[in-house]
């Protein structure tokens, strides 16, 4: 059995792209983040501009603005939206609140576009992709970085309106 509310399914239970060709135009904006935990020695060579591929951060951000406009291009129901802005930031902790004592770099991603569909999916690659490249970048030092809480955190616009993650779902 089918569930009507899944619109990415006909109702012969194929996938399908979702007509949004009746949908009102309106501004849309998701942020999404995730973080990387590492060892301090990792994240204190980030700041420290010592890993030798270079400017992890500033690969990273480039990095997360291309996942977000090549989302349709890997995950395939998505639609090709027009974005209007891709804003990336990082925060780095010394010490996860995790137990191990390990450092984190929290990436967050707010995409916006003013469209027929939003743009969650933008911003939770975008995410994906900055926190990939991180661990791309430092690899060779610490293998035993550990990706982790990427997750939409509010999105805005459209018939749905205005939702953001409580604390009881983070």
């Amino acid at each position: 059995m089918i569930d009507n509310d899944l619109t990415h399914f006909s109702k012969s239970g194929r996938a399908r792209m979702v007509d949004v060709s009746e949908k009102n135009t309106t501004t849309r904006v998701a942020v999404a983040s995730g973080s990387i935990l590492m060892e301090q020695a990792t994240l204190a060579r980030i700041k420290d501009g010592a890993i030798k591929k270079g400017n992890v951060l500033a690969v990273a951000d480039v990095a997360a603005v291309m996942g977000a406009k090549h989302t349709p291009d890997m995950i395939p129901m998505c639609h090709p939206i027009q974005l209007t802005g891709v804003e990336i930031e990082f925060t780095d902790a010394p010490v996860a609140e995790s137990c191990d004592g390990r450092a984190s770099i929290k990436v967050s991603s707010t995409v916006s576009c003013v469209g027929q569909t939003g743009v969650e999916m933008e911003a939770l690659t975008s995410v994906s992709c900055a926190l990939l490249t991180i661990y791309d970048m430092c690899k060779a030092i610490d293998k035993s970085m550990t990706i982790t809480n990427i997750e939409l955190i509010e999105k805005k616009g459209g018939r749905s309106g205005h939702w953001t993650r409580s604390l009881r779902e983070s």
